[in-house]
């Protein structure tokens, strides 16, 4: 079996695990903390069965946040139940909204930012949708195959 785990780097592990938590009911899996300057150098946390790697930035190893490096250029696509639900949670937790909760061709999403700078996109896909259904709605803009 082969998994593809992201692995975040924030300014600030120990407030985004928190804020993982309380926007989208993470839950950490393990924590380890430099005994000398309190840094995370490595955490595991998990959404319902998403998988996620954390770490505080490490400039040394050259890697750094999206806060350092001025924006990241990776989404992250929370496929959920209740799209309102879970992201009116995440903005209450302190996410920034990009674009409001709307229906599109492929379902309901809303995109916003984390406070550490990272991109999600909360989003419930219609399953009902075929392929014809969906060109026929964005019609000659892409070809969907």
């Amino acid at each position: 079996m082969v998994t593809a785990t992201p692995y975040l780097c924030v300014a600030g592990a120990s407030a985004a695990l928190d804020f993982y938590a309380s926007a989208f009911g993470a839950e950490e899996v393990s924590r380890w903390t430099d005994r000398e300057t309190g840094m995370i150098g490595h955490a595991e946390f998990v959404i319902d069965r998403a998988r996620f790697f954390l770490a505080d930035e490490w400039p040394e190893g050259g890697v750094y946040s999206p806060a350092t490096i001025g924006r990241t250029p990776v989404s992250f696509v929370l496929e959920v139940e209740d799209v309102d639900a879970v992201f009116q949670q995440a903005v209450a937790a302190g996410a920034k909204v990009e674009r409001p909760v709307a229906d599109s061709p492929h379902g309901r999403n809303g995109w916003l930012f984390d406070p550490f700078g990272h991109r999600w996109s909360i989003s419930a896909h219609d399953p009902a949708k075929s392929v014809e259904d969906l060109q026929n709605e964005v019609g000659d803009e892409y070809v969907i195959t």
